[in-house]
């Protein structure tokens, strides 16, 4: 049985004071919950994150790193840094890295073997564009993006990577896919991950969604057989909405 992982994703959102109250509030509001959580602040907050999730079944993530140990590459992140901050995960791929920074499948893969290398946890994103969707080449696109970013990677380390769909489009819009087209690409993915590695990884791996994820539409995206998560953005940033979606869960 498949565990239900809520990630929150704050993007470039929360000082460290932020940081410290919105964790205290999520810890006060969560307790007993059998649902996996992973708060990803900014790279700032995450030595005071790690401080406040202390005695906290609440996980710690990144928000992006580099693939090289160290060296001459101002303004980035190893993986190693990120460890000894505490984080345990790392969101890689995401769309706004992807359209914004122009990130290549390449650079995704390469940024997925360091952090697996080095004990991370990657949330692997992967989505179509509008202009794709629209063009019925949703299917296409996805499978480029999880055949080339998991290229090479044996099927020892699937079970340490989160698979995140996120519509590009749904994505801070305010528009969600419905369940069932949320479902259709979930599904989708799982049977390329069957192919590509087999049946038994295929059912173990764990695929969230993501794309104006809100408490009033957690609970039927959330009811769907292939979606084992969210992976929430701009509802993540109050601890009620977040808590909420995490209670659908």
């Amino acid at each position: 049985m498949r565990k239900k992982v809520i990630a929150g994703n704050w993007k470039m959102n929360n000082n460290i004071p932020a940081t410290v109250q919105l964790i205290s509030e999520l810890k006060n509001k969560l307790s007993g919950s059998d649902v996996l959580v992973i708060v990803c602040p900014p790279f700032t907050s995450l030595e005071s994150a790690k401080n406040q999730l202390a005695g906290s079944e609440i996980k710690l993530g990144a928000q992006n790193m580099y693939f090289e140990d160290n060296g001459a590459f101002t303004g980035e992140i190893s993986a190693d840094m990120l460890v000894s901050a505490g984080c345990e995960y790392v969101i890689l791929g995401h769309s706004e890295r992807r359209t914004i920074f122009q990130e290549s499948n390449d650079l995704i893969n390469k940024k997925i073997k360091k952090a697996l290398s080095s004990g991370l946890k990657p949330i692997f994103c992967v989505g179509e564009t509008l202009s794709e969707r629209e063009e019925n080449i949703t299917e296409k696109v996805v499978e480029l993006q999880v055949k080339e970013g998991l290229a090479g990677i044996p099927e020892s380390d699937l079970s340490n990577i989160i698979i995140a769909y996120e519509p590009v489009w749904a994505i801070g819009t305010g528009k969600v896919a419905t369940p069932q087209q949320a479902q259709d690409v979930h599904e989708f993915i799982r049977n390329l991950v069957q192919k590509l590695y087999n049946a038994e990884i295929a059912s173990n791996v764990v695929i969230q969604y993501g794309g104006s994820v809100k408490p009033d539409n957690a609970a039927e995206l959330l009811s769907q057989k292939d979606i084992d998560g969210a992976l929430v953005g701009g509802a993540c940033l109050k601890a009620d909405s977040f808590v909420s979606i995490i209670k659908s869960a």
